[in-house]
């Protein structure tokens, strides 16, 4: 049977708190000698006083555990991106994310359950990309744990318009945050919520959009909700056009932007579930575009 060699060393007191996002409670854990405002300011406005007996969306410890791979498990998926080469590994126990920023920097590894309800976390505190290491574990470990609870994580920018939430989709470099930007300068009163990782939810037959501490490179920390009212694809394009979708369509366009683990089989599955009824239930469309505010003003009419 596949398993972990774990070696726990418990050096310091540690203190526990707690951050309430997308109606989700979870705990973090830290070393006591780690200030989790100046860690973390991003969840400033997420930090929150547990109810009396309201669930655990997952515990996320740091506990100052040494992990070594055995050889026995799968690796995932390898990519690189701001925080340098991430791993993500499956073992018989759950999986495993390894962030490296350089070659020679040292390796912040998170343990997960196979449910991600329990998360442990060794990490380099003197390592100058620490904050930003343990902010995209919580993201990676959020983003799992809240599928089984009607809910998805998704790559996009979200504002927010006379009380309901637009959402902008698209690969990297599309435009979204520039819509986003559109759409604060064309319709007064527009808000951002969000600029890269907004949460959705089902509830009561409605799709609502929250605002949660990952925002990309645009301080936007909201913890707010809004009602759903239309979703969006971006493409350029030197013309502007507004192409709506439906079921298996908006299925299809909503699909790339979410985050889950494909090899997760149950999990994935609960993904697309909830995904098939945001498809369902709110307007979905893609716009060919220009940087302009005819796109923006093109987008909201056909969303209305």
């Amino acid at each position: 049977m596949e398993h972990f060699i774990q070696m726990t060393t418990m050096s310091d007191t540690q203190s526990t708190y707690s951050f309430r996002v997308g109606g989700f409670l979870f705990s973090l854990t830290l070393p006591q000698r780690q200030d989790v405002s100046l860690l973390l300011p991003s969840f400033s406005a997420f930090r929150c006083e547990p109810e009396a007996g309201e669930p655990l969306l997952f515990t996320f410890t740091t506990e100052g555990q040494s992990l070594c791979l055995t050889g026995s498990e799968q690796m995932i998926e390898q990519s690189e991106s701001d925080l340098g080469l991430v791993s993500l590994w499956r073992s018989a126990d759950g999986y495993i994310m390894q962030v490296r920023h350089t070659a020679d920097a040292p390796s912040h590894t998170l343990l997960c359950n196979d449910d991600f309800t329990h998360m442990s976390a060794t990490l380099h505190w003197a390592d100058p990309m620490v904050s930003s290491v343990l902010s995209s574990m919580l993201r990676m470990a959020f983003a799992q744990a809240i599928l089984p609870h009607g809910a998805i994580s998704l790559h996009a920018a979200a504002v927010v318009l006379s009380g309901s939430a637009y959402l902008f989709m698209g690969q990297s470099g599309t435009g979204k945050s520039t819509h986003a930007r559109l759409w604060q300068q064309c319709f007064p009163g527009c808000l951002l919520l969000n600029d890269d990782n907004p949460m959705l939810r089902l509830h009561d037959g409605q799709v609502w959009a929250y605002g949660t501490p990952w925002s990309g490179k645009t301080p936007c920390y909201r913890s707010e909700q809004y009602r759903v009212q239309g979703i969006v694809r971006l493409a350029q394009a030197p013309h502007n056009r507004f192409l709506p979708a439906a079921e298996v369509e908006a299925f299809s366009q909503l699909l790339p932007g979410i985050s889950a683990i494909g090899q997760h089989e149950r999990y994935y599955q609960l993904m697309a579930d909830t995904l098939a009824q945001v498809a369902l239930t709110v307007r979905v469309g893609a716009l060919e575009c220009l940087p302009d505010e005819a796109a923006a003003r093109l987008c909201v009419a056909s969303l209305a």
